[in-house]
């Protein structure tokens, strides 16, 4: 069985998108990248839908978790979703494994 390290590798490199629940919340997301900050492995994904712990908006919203954190997480294909308010480098990752291509 693949990690969800490994599944969001595969998401990111086919950009697709993924299923999963994170803080109690179910969210749908198109992973970016993943990596490391610190001691702790963190993905960053654009949520478009689902639930979050604040209302979500309806264009979606940047979402930076500790993949740990993260269970039962689903690859599917779909329209792949990302932001386009950059107006600020990220701070998720200091060292990137793998990150989407354009």
């Amino acid at each position: 069985m693949a990690t969800n390290g490994e599944m969001l590798k595969h998401a990111i490199i086919n950009k697709l998108q993924v299923q999963c629940y994170y803080d109690g919340y179910y969210r749908e997301m198109c992973p970016h990248a993943i990596g490391w900050k610190g001691s702790v492995y963190h993905v960053l994904s654009y949520q478009f839908a689902g639930q979050s712990s604040r209302q979500l908006p309806a264009a979606g919203q940047w979402k930076c978790m500790d993949v740990n954190g993260i269970s039962q997480l689903r690859v599917m294909e779909g329209a792949w979703y990302t932001g386009t308010n950059h107006t600020r480098p990220q701070n998720c990752i200091d060292a990137i494994e793998v990150e989407v291509s354009y």
